[in-house]
């Protein structure tokens, strides 16, 4: 498929800087200086990926990260001066995928946004199928997910964990393998991001919510109910 980002910055020296390096990897861009500029431009275009500043006037990246989730699922970097815990937490809670905090590498902007890409549009559709447990279905190919036939939005985040889960339905998972296997090893956030991205997920699920069953004291597994 052809990526189309939409990078909303608010220093344009900045943004064009972004821009430069993604455009050398040979992706398609667009810009938005504020968060109001950047919900026009997002409703108006085909955006595969979002690279999300924090401190915008007339609108924040929470607010758009917000509006973003209640109408798309679209992989979402937030970028931000801030380094605080909560503050990405928050993002993460809000439906962010991934964080990066200025002063960056853009190479590892750029890393960041090919990784997340090839995560969630894969391009070997070979062994692609669809999964369903209780009317809870996944389609591995157009990353849709439905309850008893109605579409539900995920965060490609969220859409991970409820696939790990499925291909590994009734086994005790630990935060740690969690974080491990959905956010890779890298990454070094806290424990609390799982708990963030399962309860919104159980929110999501709805009346499905009992699949993914808490084992005190071990983690999560996912079960079906008898």
């Amino acid at each position: 498929m052809k990526e189309n980002i939409l990078i909303v910055e608010d220093e344009e020296r900045m943004r064009k800087l972004i821009d430069a390096y993604l455009k050398k990897e040979g992706y398609k861009t667009l810009e938005a200086k504020d968060g109001v500029e950047a919900v026009r431009v997002f409703d108006s275009n085909k955006v595969t990926l979002i690279i999300l500043d924090i401190m915008m006037p007339l609108m924040d990246g929470f607010n758009v990260c917000k509006y973003i989730r209640k109408n798309s699922n679209v992989p979402i970097i937030i970028l931000t001066a801030k380094s605080e815990e909560e503050d990405k937490l928050l993002g993460y809670e809000l439906g962010a995928d991934d964080y990066v905090t200025k002063p960056f590498s853009p190479k590892i902007l750029v890393a960041k946004a090919k990784a997340l890409l090839k995560r969630y549009y894969p391009e070997d559709n070979s062994n692609i199928s669809n999964m369903n447990l209780d009317g809870v279905t996944i389609n591995e190919l157009s990353h849709e997910v439905t309850i008893d036939d109605k579409e539900i939005y995920l965060s490609p985040k969220e859409y991970d964990l409820l696939l790990y889960f499925i291909k590994n339905k009734g086994i005790v998972l630990s935060r740690n393998k969690i974080l491990d296997i959905v956010w890779g090893i890298d990454y070094y956030g806290d424990l609390r991001t799982v708990d963030t991205h399962i309860k919104r997920l159980r929110e999501k699920l709805m009346d499905k919510a009992y699949l993914i069953a808490t084992v005190r004291g071990s983690g999560y597994k996912l079960e079906v109910k008898r």
